[in-house]
């Protein structure tokens, strides 16, 4: 009997513990302090710099079939600017916009993010190639996500946001260029997904480029990964 007790005692913790921690982490303000602190960490250990690239794991609808389709963990991605004496992530989401440092990282699936930097950044991102990074940049501030990945400026998605802006201000190309048809589309998820944007007609020949591409880019050295 005592010991039936003590298994349901035990059992309980556990239960308890167990919902605790669950609330703690899904905790919005829990999430929000964390990032906050990490981004402190990162300003205080010089981890940051105006140009850099930051990727995370999406809790969006899509992330999944993202994830699949270039064999990826990462399935989002921004630019890191700074305005004032605060840092934030220019990223195409719905809409294109500048998201501030610490909720960019609050969103993203467990809070974990890693930060790339150009190899040559000291050479290349220049207090005028930043300035004109931001001019392009702001050519597609407010523009609608592209949910069809299509490689125009009409709506844009976030690892075509970086390659654009990269490209067009520096002549710089960070990552392969790949075809729809390059990625492997065999997974039901991705299927799905692709179904629901393109109906019985993928475009397979559309160029696209995706955060993996740019992540994998032997032009870009890691800063930080948490």
């Amino acid at each position: 009997m005592k010991k039936t007790v003590v298994l349901f005692v035990i059992l309980g913790l556990f239960i308890v513990c167990g919902i605790y921690a669950k609330r703690k982490y899904y905790d919005p303000k829990q999430r929000i302090n964390q990032a906050r602190t990490e981004v402190k960490k990162l300003i205080d250990n010089n981890q940051l710099k105006e140009g850099d690239l930051i990727f995370q794991t999406s809790q969006s609808g899509q992330s999944k079939a993202i994830q699949f389709a270039t064999k990826s963990k990462y399935s989002h991605c921004g630019l890191i600017y700074k305005e004032g004496q605060n840092y934030f992530v220019f990223e195409a989401v719905q809409p294109v916009k500048l998201t501030a440092l610490d909720k960019w990282i609050a969103r993203g699936k467990d809070g974990k993010f890693v930060i790339r930097r150009l190899k040559n950044s000291d050479l290349v991102l220049t207090p005028a190639a930043l300035t004109k990074m931001k001019q392009i940049g702001n050519q597609f501030l407010g523009k609608n996500y592209d949910l069809t990945f299509e490689w125009s400026d009409t709506k844009i998605y976030c690892s075509e946001l970086i390659w654009k802006v990269y490209q067009r201000a520096t002549g710089i190309e960070i990552g392969k260029l790949q075809k729809l048809n390059d990625f492997d589309l065999t997974k039901e998820v991705v299927k799905k997904k692709m179904k629901e944007r393109y109906g019985d007609k993928i475009p397979v020949n559309e160029i696209v480029i995706s955060p993996e591409a740019i992540y994998e880019s032997d032009l870009l050295e890691t800063v930080k990964a948490n």
